[in-house]
């Protein structure tokens, strides 16, 4: 029996690509879920989506980001891997930081939960590949991203 859907799940991402036209990644473990995705999270009430992909930079990197323009926003229907009952709505942008310098291969998130494991990583995008990504919107993002 499929689950009916009760509510959305908006999430934001950035795209940050340094100048040897690699991406950030970033790579969690919440259990036994192993899964990699670009760096983002959850839009919270009362914050905008912009306001949201600066605060979980800040957050989980330690880092200031300017967002460029608007990528992407999910025009299909996506069901939360995590939460059979929610409807995810992703939002990507493409963004910038000065403060690249800061965010090294293998660096660990900063706000990350108790028993739970989440990393950063590089990755040429030319090199990318979609089984490099575990969730089917950015899956699509990156197809978007390689043209």
């Amino acid at each position: 029996m499929i689950t009916e859907i009760k509510r959305f799940n908006v999430r934001v991402y950035g795209l940050l690509l340094n100048d040897n036209r690699e991406i950030l990644l970033s790579t969690e473990r919440r259990g036994d879920f192993h899964f990699t995705k670009f760096p983002g999270g959850g839009l919270e009430l009362g914050e905008g989506t912009k306001d949201c992909l600066m605060r979980e930079f800040k957050e989980e990197l330690g880092i200031e980001i300017e967002l460029k323009k608007h990528f992407y926003t999910t025009d299909f229907f996506q069901r939360s891997a995590f939460r059979n009952e929610e409807q995810i709505i992703s939002i990507y942008y493409l963004v910038h930081s000065k403060q690249l310098n800061k965010v090294k291969n293998g660096m660990e998130a900063l706000d990350r939960e108790e028993g739970n494991k989440h990393h950063f990583y590089w990755k040429r995008v030319e090199d990318m590949e979609q089984n490099d990504l575990t969730f089917p919107i950015d899956r699509l993002v990156l197809s978007i991203l390689k043209r």
